[in-house]
């Protein structure tokens, strides 16, 4: 196991650093400049390059970056916040982004796995009927629509949650965005669980347990839904990263401050530093959301590890 996990950690590592200086490849090419005030003259724009070090070539900065970045110095920002430590400014919107995104996987699985258990323990019956349909409009339903459709319903016509992100109420401010955002992970957690569960609950190990005269409830939680979780657990870590990473739209809407609208604003101002940090933040939930799958992958199925540790 041990030899999984490090073997994971290192290929993570170098998959970081690669994704790294391909930000930096990228931002270099792009147009433009994070000093787009037309009074500067050539000269002082070149002070400005030599200030902060971008007049260097992009293999020297490169490391210069990744050295600071381990010792938590993310640079300053150039436009957005002229001069302003990027970590400074991550960490209030860092853990709102978070925050909605784990409320939103954790209605979405609460919701997708009952759904889909539901459905499968009354295959081809009325109820099966429904949670095939509710799943259907829920992959079918972008989440911004989803959203929308919640602030006028919910927030302005009821007036049970607020439409704006509140400071004072951060939780009550956060469950209206989360909603919209679970919409999505609920419809495609309820589609994989149904049609795992139905594949297990018809595997002769089932039969075999229920001729034993086990109970259902217990053939249910003990064998049939940790067997069903395995492929599910996988399905898991993309949705989760996709929620952390692509509720850019959803924070729009509903005025909330995380790294999403910064990130929009950082590449609209060509703010390099800002851009290449909250991509690398998203890369790295991506990556390290997708090694602890892995891990837990093996650590469900023991097949798994032996297989991938003697590859």
């Amino acid at each position: 196991m041990k030899k999984y996990i490090t073997r994971r950690v290192l290929i993570s590592i170098a998959t970081l650093l690669m994704i790294l200086l391909m930000l930096f490849i990228l931002m270099d090419l792009m147009p433009g400049s994070p000093f787009n005030d037309e009074k500067l003259t050539e000269a002082q724009l070149a002070l400005l390059y030599q200030k902060y070090g971008l007049d260097k070539p992009i293999l020297v900065r490169f490391f210069l970056y990744v050295k600071n970045m381990l010792s938590g110095d993310l640079g300053v920002s150039y436009a957005i916040n002229k001069n302003f430590a990027i970590a400074d400014m991550l960490k209030g919107r860092f853990s709102i982004s978070l925050t909605v995104g784990a409320m939103a996987m954790v209605i979405g699985t609460i919701l997708g796995l009952t759904l889909g258990i539901l459905a499968a323990l009354n295959h081809n019956t009325w109820i099966d009927t429904v949670c095939s349909v509710i799943s259907v409009i829920g992959v079918s339903v972008p989440s911004y629509v989803a959203a929308l459709l919640l602030a006028y319903y919910v927030a302005f016509k009821l007036q049970l949650l607020p439409i704006l992100y509140n400071q004072s109420m951060p939780i009550k401010s956060l469950l209206l965005p989360a909603l919209a955002l679970s919409v999505s992970p609920t419809a495609n957690i309820a589609r994989f669980t149904r049609s795992e569960m139905i594949d297990v609950m018809n595997s002769d190990y089932i039969l075999l347990a229920q001729s034993k005269g086990i109970k259902n409830y217990k053939l249910i939680i003990r064998h049939a839904l940790r067997n069903t979780l395995i492929p599910i657990i996988t399905v898991m870590g993309p949705i989760l990263v996709n929620l952390l990473t692509g509720s850019s739209v959803i924070e729009k809407i509903f005025g909330i401050p995380g790294i999403g609208s910064l990130m929009i604003s950082g590449i609209q101002q060509n703010d390099y530093n800002v851009t290449i940090a909250c991509s690398f933040i998203y890369s790295l939930m991506y990556i390290v959301t997708m090694l602890i799958v892995d891990i837990l992958y093996g650590v469900i199925d023991p097949r798994i590890r032996v297989s991938k540790g003697g590859a």
